[in-house]
């Protein structure tokens, strides 16, 4: 394919991205790039450096691979190539003045349920303030800086079987940083990719969001892969596994099945997203026997204990015990630095000690978070060429912190509490059992569902046990008019309030 076409593609794509994120966000990340080569397959598209790719790949690349779907027929796999040579400001990318022309204001688009990045919104492109990047610095590592990857030899047929399987190349074990919050799951991961269906099946690791659990279900298919290529690795989400299976229901479910109930080796993603659907968990139980009985590997993780999942069936809940359950919790002050210190190594970028202490110190309750709070200040002193300041530092990542410092309280933490409270079990805020001494403590649960986080009333309806909106409403209303009445429910309530908030 001649450069010319080559452009001409590039400039679609674009078109089509700007109508997807803001311009400022496509003047910063996209603009500087060009696509060097294109086939019936895949792309391949030239960034600055390896920033440009790691944030792209983390943050925009479900947004890009839309982007070319609507200009080029079929499935494009998208690869990245970083450019040998600084460009500087003085030299600016061709394409940048060929976008300047007809950028138009546009708002960030959403792209709905299932299509979120990799990083939460704490890793969203910095927006323009005092101490922040400008748009105009140069979008190039500085002569002289670190910062140009380093590079790790991979096997292009294994390379190609890991992305059939829906493998990141990122998520190795090699890039993991065990801890003690960690350990134990990461040993456990360990045992099952070298020995697959003969130690712990199905293995189901839990874990709050942020920790590593995504990244330990990858390292597995990617060490099993590379002990037998030949084996037959599926990795998906719980939402993909769903929205196939709802496909599969008008085109016919034998292709469906034969892909996952003839893998050697299932991994599952965040299997609480399977609470409710009734006719996906019946499929995914079905899955579960099949595999098992061929003895063949299942690896479930889910950001909680499998028995405290609202609305997952007791059959699956069963199943998802048999084998090994291995919790993960946040990572200890130094263990988030050694994180820290191996992302450093990777990227190949030089912060201060004092930098990489204030990170760890301040963000301890997700590796993501963390993660991203480094690569938003690694972005800023490559791309701009200057320090770091405690002022810069907390304007950079003002968002990040305020996030780390929020309390989140959610459904399942408030039945927890009000349950042990009120010395009755988990299980009767779902169940359907209305005796005094049970629909009062959910009553009150739900009040503090309704008063304390954002769900709707019928997700809170969902959460206890499918009852309907209006059940909800009358829980709360109950509750407010106890609170007026009764100096007893008003006491409860109130500590109840001040011990989720403090959690």
């Amino acid at each position: 394919m001649s450069t010319g076409d080559l452009k001409l593609i590039w400039k679609e794509i674009c078109t089509a991205l700007k109508r997807r994120v803001s311009q400022d966000t496509f003047k910063r990340w996209f603009s500087g790039a060009t696509l060097l080569e294109a086939d019936e397959e895949s792309l391949l598209i030239q960034v600055q450096n390896k920033i440009f790719q790691l944030w792209i790949e983390s943050n925009y690349l479900h947004t890009l691979q839309q982007a070319v779907g609507e200009v080029l027929p079929g499935s494009h796999e998208i690869r990245f190539s970083v450019a040998s040579k600084p460009q500087t400001k003085d030299a600016p990318p061709e394409t940048d003045a060929e976008w300047e022309d007809d950028a138009e204001e546009v708002e960030p688009h959403n792209v709905g349920a299932g299509t979120e990045p990799d990083y939460p919104e704490e890793m969203a492109p910095m927006q323009n303030g005092p101490g922040e990047l400008p748009l105009n610095v140069p979008r190039s590592l500085p002569p002289g800086k670190p910062g140009q990857p380093k590079v790790r030899t991979i096997d292009p047929e294994l390379d190609r079987l890991s992305r059939r399987a829906g493998l990141n190349p990122r998520y190795r074990f090699e890039s993991f940083v065990p801890g003690s919050n960690s350990e134990f799951a990461h040993a456990a991961c360990l045992s099952v990719a070298d020995r697959p269906a003969m130690t712990y099946n199905p293995l189901f690791i839990h874990g709050g969001a942020g920790l590593g659990k995504t990244h330990l279900l990858h390292a597995i298919g990617h060490r099993i892969l590379e002990h037998n290529p030949k084996s037959r690795v599926v990795y998906i989400t719980s939402e993909e596994f769903t929205n196939g299976f709802i496909d599969s229901i008008r085109n016919g479910l034998m292709k469906f099945r034969r892909k996952y109930r003839q893998a050697d080796v299932l991994l599952i993603d965040d299997i609480q997203f399977f609470a409710g659907k009734e006719s996906t968990q019946d499929e995914f139980f079905h899955t579960f026997n099949s595999l098992s009985d061929g003895r063949r590997q299942i690896v479930l993780t889910s950001d909680r204990p499998a028995n405290e999942i609202t609305n997952l069936e007791e059959r699956i809940v069963s199943r998802c015990e048999w084998g090994l359950t291995a919790g993960m919790q946040p990572p200890d002050v130094e263990t988030r630095i050694a994180i820290l210190r191996r992302k450093m190594d990777e990227w190949n970028v030089t912060l201060d000690d004092h930098v990489v202490e204030f990170l760890a110190d301040r963000i301890r309750k997700s590796v993501r978070r963390l993660e991203g709070g480094l690569m938003r200040l690694a972005s800023y002193t490559s791309l701009s060429g200057k320090s770091l300041d405690d002022d810069a530092i907390e304007n950079l990542l003002k968002d990040i912190l305020r996030e780390e410092g929020r309390r989140r309280v959610t459904i399942n933490r408030i039945q927890k509490e009000v349950a042990e409270h009120f010395d009755i079990r988990l299980a009767d805020m779902t169940s359907k059992r209305r005796p005094a001494n049970i629909a009062f403590p959910r009553q009150v649960a739900m009040y503090l569902s309704r008063t304390m986080t954002d769900h709707s009333l019928v997700e809170i309806g969902q959460a206890f046990g499918g009852r309907d909106h209006g059940t909800v409403i009358h829980a709360a209303r109950k509750i407010e008019q106890c609170i007026e009445d009764s100096k007893e429910t008003r006491q409860a309530v109130a500590m109840l309030s001040t011990r989720l908030s403090n959690m």
